[in-house]
This record gives C-alpha cells, structure tokens and sequence, in this order.
C-alpha cells in the first residue's frame, strides 16, 4: 500500500521562477507551438535546381575503387552552376574525404553506401576544435567551412570506417570480438586490457586530456602523433542554413555529427549508428548552434546520443557563443551514455532549450548534465517534458558537476559517491545551471531516479520535477541545491532511502507517493533525521527548515 507524504514549502527567500515566467511564442507555426520561448523559425537552405550523377564522373561501385575525384568533380561541376544536388546512387562507393562547399545537397539515394578509405594517410591535419578545445585533428571524412545551403538527403548511408581508428577496451567485447581484434594487427596495452590501432595511438594517448594533447603546440608537433588524431565523421563549423534529413551516419572514428558554430540547424529522420564499444562514440554534438531543430531520429551510439556542447574552459569561453535556441523531439535512444546531455563542454552557455516526447530505452543515463569547476558557463531556461524511460543502469536523471571524464556507469563501478566537497571563490569558472523544468517523465527501471548534484559556491538552483513516476532502486539524491520544487511523484523504490539531501535550501516536495515502509525516508546532511518522520497518514506536514550547514557525523546514513 502506497503512501503519501506532503511537504509544503520550505522555508527563507525562495526566488521566484516558473513555467510561466518565460515569454511564450507567438509563432502559429505548429512546429513552435508550446515552445517556452521566443526562437526565430529555423531556416532550411535553399539549393539551386541543378544535379549530377557521381557516376558521370568517373564513380566506380565495387567498395575498391577510390572515388575521391570523382566526388571532387561532381561537387565542382555544380558549383559552377551556383550549385545543386550531387546524386549518390545505390552501390558501394569507397572514397577519401569530402569537402563541401556552399549551396550543395548530397543526395545518397537508398541502396548507396558511401564507405570512406581507412587510409589514414589520406586524411591531413587541420586547425579544428575536439572536445571543446582548439586544436589540430585529421579532416574529417565529411568537412566543411564557412558555408550557407548544405544539405544531406535520400536514404543512403555513410560510414566512417571507425574500426581502423578507435582503441577498444576488452571489457566491452565479446570473447569473439576481442580476439578479431588482436588478430587484426594494433597493438595490445601490458594489461591486455585495450586494443589500439597502432603503437603511435598507444603512446600518444597517455596524459591526453580526453582525447586532446595540451601539450604540445606545433603542426608539427601534432604531425608525430598523426594516428592518434581520430577525426569526427561530419564536421560543418561556422556555417548557416544546414540540414541533415533521411541518411544513416555510422561508424564514426570519434563523434559521428559535429554541427560547430551553426545559424540555422535541422537534423531530423536521420539514423546515427556506432558500436556500443566504441570510444568517443557520440551521436549528434551541437556545438556553439543557434536555432536548432532535432526531431523524428534515431541514435543507437558509444557514447552521448544528443548532446548539446559550447566549448570547453577558457577556448569555450573565449569564443563566446552560447548554444541557444534549441528543439530536440520525438527521438528514440537505442544506447548511449546519455539519452539527451548538456555538457560538459558548456562554457560559452546553453540557454533556450525544449526537449520532449522522446524515448531512451537502455542508455546509461537517460537526460543528463555535466560539468566541473573550471567551465564556467551558464545553462538556463531549460524545458524538458514528456521522456519515456527504461532499464537505466545509472541514473535516470543526473545533475553531475564533479564529472571527471567517465560514464556514471564507469564511475559507479568504481565505486563513486556523491561528493561532498568545501566551498572555493565564484569566478568567471564557475560553472552555473539554473531554471530548468522537468515534467512528466517515465522511469521503467534504473539504479536510480534522480540525481541532483551542484557545487556549494554555486547550486543547482530552480530546479522543477514533476509528474514524474518512476520504478528504480534508489530514489533521490540531492546535493548543493537551492530552490529545489519536486511535486506529483509516484515512486516505486527498492532502498528505503526516498530523499538523500545534503545542504539543500529552500526545497519544496508536494504529494509524493512511495512504497517504502521505513519510518524515515528523508536524509539530511547524512544522517536519517528525526524532525522529517513519513506515516502511514495521507497527509504529513514538513518541519518548515533550511537543511544546510549543519554538522553531523561523517559518514551518510542509509535508510
């Protein structure tokens, strides 16, 4: 038999911030209609009506023939028009990197497989930003620049010949997989714990900040570990007008979609496919974007499916663009690290975001948000509503500003703990998020439910959950918060812990149902408190209270 808890209010100032404080959007629009803020309609790009058959130019479709030129001249060819649609027709069509150019659709009709060369050779340095940062990486295999009026369309499909370019961790194969990997050639760590493409991978990647060298300087010093750069599979940066819609991208080297610094973006019926072993392998990375539209996708990854990215530390904040104005609906998220993910990289702001009527059926995370001291940044005004969870085996909704690098499945199998951690000065690289509304979701299974973890220099603040039902574990986990409202919960929880809080202000729970039989289902700065009891009653008022600063043994105290 359920039982029903009513915390109303907490206690001092609690700043005033809701739903219906944001402007709403007045566009009839129906693909804007309901959207929390005002957003300029998303513009597609406008491609001259001229086309060319890549097999007019030469294009052979045995998987053998390298087909760079062949590419080259199509794309010139209606580029001399004022360009047009470059038709990929059905076959396999081997090939080195693509550079596009303005006003361009690459049309892959269904049926064509564009397979690009795991010559490495093929694939020079360039001046790029990875993981946030600036810094020289190989071109990636679909790269672009400066551009306005690209388009990816048809049903075909591109590949990235990931496998020759990625290290691959033993844990994650199958006995079978494994030992196709060793007999492939590479090289195998002292541990025999990783393979990795070559020994130049295995020795650049020691004391690389996930994935990037700060140490050295010179192309040619980035030259001499030339393997190790693993470029993105698509890679548009400081463009306008770009549309992905129809094709499959997979088997990327590192991230498969890289949008960076992009006014006017639409993703949408697009598959984006990566072994779920691989390294690095996200989704879609929307970095640094400006008006955006994300919707009736599919993402079966390595890593974060859609993540939502604007540079990382001082690089990100220098370059000062925030990612703003975003819509991500109606997807599906087959695996991944995170089901849609804000972070780590956020330090020029994420603001204006929706998110709903989407689904994640075994990523690790299913919403999530990550930072560290050091990013700066602020993310706010953030909407999330209608989320369809099942078999997390982390947590379904997590707040992390103490990431460090590794999945929550990785840490939590290390056995990672909250942190409770002492307060240093505010600076430009404090990182921020506040004003952010969560609502209806549907957790079918997790470890757990809700992760809330901010710093104690800067909570999480005005935070909303609600409506929420979810069948997990463990059940809350709330940490240097402020402004904390959580209300319509229904609550199906294996520990008898419900709330785990630690110097929380201003929380408000109202009408939280739960199946737990414990006396004392909230936690306070580690210890089972005595002035928070549950009943067997409907109603149970609250002690109105601050619950921060307090001392208490050290040590959390489980229920």
């Amino acid at each position: 038999m359920k039982t029903k808890l009513v915390l109303i209010a907490v206690v001092t100032m609690l700043c005033s911030w809701s739903e219906n404080s944001v402007a709403q959007n007045s566009k009839s629009n129906g693909i804007y209609q309901g959207i929390e803020f005002k957003m300029a309609i998303v513009k597609e790009p406008i491609i001259p009506n001229n086309s060319v058959n890549i097999k007019d130019f030469g294009a052979v479709s045995d998987g053998q023939t390298l087909n760079t030129q062949a590419f080259v001249k199509a794309i010139e060819a209606v580029s001399k028009k004022g360009g047009g649609k470059v038709i990929i027709p059905p076959g396999i069509w081997l090939t080195g990197p693509i550079i596009l150019k303005s006003n361009l659709e690459l049309h892959a009709q269904t049926g064509a497989l564009i397979k690009f060369s795991p010559d490495k050779s093929l694939y020079p340095l360039v001046e790029t930003s990875f993981e946030g940062l600036n810094t020289w990486r190989c071109i990636s295999p679909i790269y672009g620049k400066n551009l306005e009026n690209v388009a990816f369309t048809g049903k075909g499909v591109w590949d990235g010949s990931g496998e020759v370019w990625r290290q691959v961790k033993k844990s994650k194969l199958t006995e079978g997989q494994w030992k196709k990997f060793v007999a492939s050639g590479g090289v195998l760590n002292e541990k025999k714990e990783s393979w990795y493409p070559s020994e130049v991978f295995m020795k650049a990647s020691v004391g690389a900040d996930q994935n990037v060298r700060l140490d050295l300087k010179t192309k040619e010093d980035f030259e001499a570990i030339h393997d190790f750069l693993r470029p993105v599979l698509v890679s548009i940066q400081n463009s306008k007008r770009v549309l992905f819609d129809g094709p499959v991208f997979q088997n990327s080297p590192a991230w498969n979609i890289h949008p960076l610094m992009i006014e006017d973006l639409i993703v949408r019926n697009v598959s984006v496919r990566n072994p779920w072993f691989s390294q690095n392998g996200d989704g879609l990375d929307v970095e640094s974007c400006k008006n955006v539209l994300v919707e009736n996708s599919s993402f079966d990854v390595g890593d974060d499916a859609i993540c939502i990215k604007s540079g990382k530390d001082k690089d990100g904040r220098d370059r000062k663009k925030p990612c703003e104005n975003i819509i991500i609906r109606n997807n599906i998220v087959y695996h991944g690290h995170g089901g849609v993910t804000v972070g780590s990289e956020m330090s020029s702001g994420v603001k204006n975001m929706h998110v709903s009527n989407c689904s994640f059926m075994g990523t690790d995370v299913g919403l999530r948000f990550k930072s560290n001291r050091g990013r700066g940044g602020v993310v706010e005004n953030i909407f999330i509503s209608d989320i369809f969870m099942t078999d997390i085996p982390s947590q379904a909704i997590s707040f992390d500003l103490y990431y460090g690098g590794k999945s929550i499945a990785e840490t939590l199998e290390e056995g990672g703990t909250p942190v409770v951690n002492k307060m240093i000065p505010v600076d430009e690289k404090t990182p921020q998020f506040k004003n952010i509304i969560i609502k209806n979701i549907t957790i079918a299974g997790a470890a757990q439910a809700v992760f809330l973890q901010g710093l104690p220099e800067m909570n999480l603040e005005n935070i909303e959950i609600s409506n929420l039902k979810a069948k997990a574990d463990k059940g809350f986990t709330i940490v240097d918060a402020n402004g904390i409202k959580i209300s319509n919960v229904s609550l199906d929880i294996k520990d008898s812990a419900i709330f785990d809080v630690y110097n929380v202000k201003n929380m408000s729970l109202k009408n939280i149902e739960f199946n737990s039989t414990s006396a004392k289902a909230v936690s306070i700065n580690g210890e089972a408190s005595d002035k928070i009891v549950l009943s067997s009653s409907a109603n149970t008022d609250f002690s109105k209270k601050t619950f921060i600063g307090e001392k208490v043994p050290k040590g959390a105290v489980k229920f």
